[in-house]
């Protein structure tokens, strides 16, 4: 079979909602991609920076089918011995004392504010079912129903109410704004530290580090959402560090599968993660034994490979790169790390004719925020595949 009968079959039976480009993979290698017609692509999207080890890590494949060859799940009613070993090592990389296993990263999301509530009403004494958190404009946290109460997009509410209450949300990027936003009842703040989603943007220097501080003043939990931003996406383990912030709750996922399976976490101190009780939330899949086997081999390519460091000095090289190339369409060019957003001019007719555009050439990324095109390519990359894709993305953003 070849594309188009392909995508004609997902078009008659698949559920419609996504847009994606007209191409149809069948294999990855490392920083490539090769569709079912033969053509090779360099990936730079990294779906979402889950692949920041890159396609089918060949340390990560063999963890995934030795542990398929033993165990692959046992539930959350008896225990494996795969999981006491991720806890131990979670917790020596990143310094926190506890974490929970969960599958995608909105289950996370939705399991850190689930004990952001519990915290303030154990915790701090705010009266039960009143507990408030604010989140920012323009973030991204997922699709479920309580993911969306808090959205500013639309598109993602229009049709899905009603909503979850108990949310707040403030311009992104102004921390006077969070702290005129809290009360008694403020539980947490919930932001992203780079928000990929919305186009790559960037607070202004010292947030985080601000909301660091009027959290701790307020006795609120800061609860950071770096699915797409963390282990080693910006050139930091975590983009918070680039302030030297700790945040009380950070929220993990994508990348700590390779791209291989479903894993996410929350990682948190004990007196805050230490609060649920058995019975109180869990997950069929979250921390079975394929998962946790999977996540320990991702988290040591990550360190054995030096991929943090990668990202910061290939990023502020591609940043660079790309900043000097001269178009009457570019608006900005702004990043940290291999997370780099071009933003377009509105009269430039939208980002997605740009990504057609960078298909033909043999470069596969997205759209963001209908104007932005996004450049996140695996951190294994190197210097050289980035130097052999710039003449074509030079033309591209100079078309017509």
């Amino acid at each position: 079979m070849n594309s188009q009968e392909y995508i004609a079959l997902e078009e008659k039976y698949g559920a419609h909602n996504y847009h994606p480009l007209d191409v149809v993979l069948t294999k990855g290698e490392g920083v490539w991609v090769y569709d079912v017609d033969g053509n090779k692509y360099l990936d730079c999207l990294s779906a979402y920076s889950a692949l920041n080890q890159g396609h089918v890590h060949p340390k990560i494949l063999k963890a995934l089918l030795e542990q398929a060859k033993k165990l692959t799940l046992t539930s959350r009613a008896f225990r494996n011995d795969q999981l006491p070993l991720l806890y131990k090592e979670l917790a020596e990389l990143t310094g926190y004392d506890m974490s929970l296993l969960m599958n995608s990263g909105v289950e996370a999301v939705e399991t850190a504010i689930k004990v952001a509530r519990k915290w303030a009403y154990r915790k701090k004494g705010v009266a039960r079912n009143s507990a408030e958190i604010i989140t920012a404009s323009g973030n991204f946290h997922g699709r479920t129903i309580t993911a969306i109460s808090f959205s500013t997009k639309s598109h993602y509410r229009e049709d899905f109410g009603p909503f979850t209450p108990g949310f707040i949300t403030v311009p992104y990027g102004d921390a006077k704004r969070i702290q005129q936003a809290v009360t008694p009842n403020t539980a947490a703040v919930l932001i992203e530290p780079i928000q990929g989603e919305a186009g790559v943007i960037i607070p202004p220097p010292g947030y985080l580090k601000e909301l660091a501080g009027i959290c701790k003043k307020n006795n609120i939990l800061f609860i950071t959402d770096e699915i797409q931003t963390g282990l080693g996406r910006t050139g930091k383990l975590f983009a918070c560090e680039h302030e030297g912030v700790r945040p009380d709750i950070t929220i993990i996922g994508k990348a700590l599968s390779g791209g291989f399976y479903p894993v996410s976490a929350v990682l948190a101190d004990e007196e805050v993660l230490g609060l649920f009780e058995p019975g109180e939330h869990g997950s069929t899949f979250g921390g079975s034994p394929l998962a946790a086997a999977i996540a320990r081999a991702a988290l040591n390519v990550i360190n054995e490979e030096n991929l943090v460091e990668k990202a910061n000095v290939l990023g502020e090289y591609l940043l660079e790169q790309l900043s000097e190339i001269p178009s009457r369409h570019v608006k900005e060019v702004r990043g940290r790390g291999l997370l780099i957003g071009i933003e377009l001019k509105p009269e430039a007719g939208g980002a997605r004719r740009f990504c057609e555009a960078l298909q033909h050439r043999g470069i596969l990324t997205k759209d963001a925020h209908e104007n932005v095109i996004r450049f996140t390519p695996p951190l294994v990359i190197d210097k050289q595949t980035i130097d052999s894709v710039l003449p074509a993305i030079r033309d591209v953003l100079n078309m017509i």
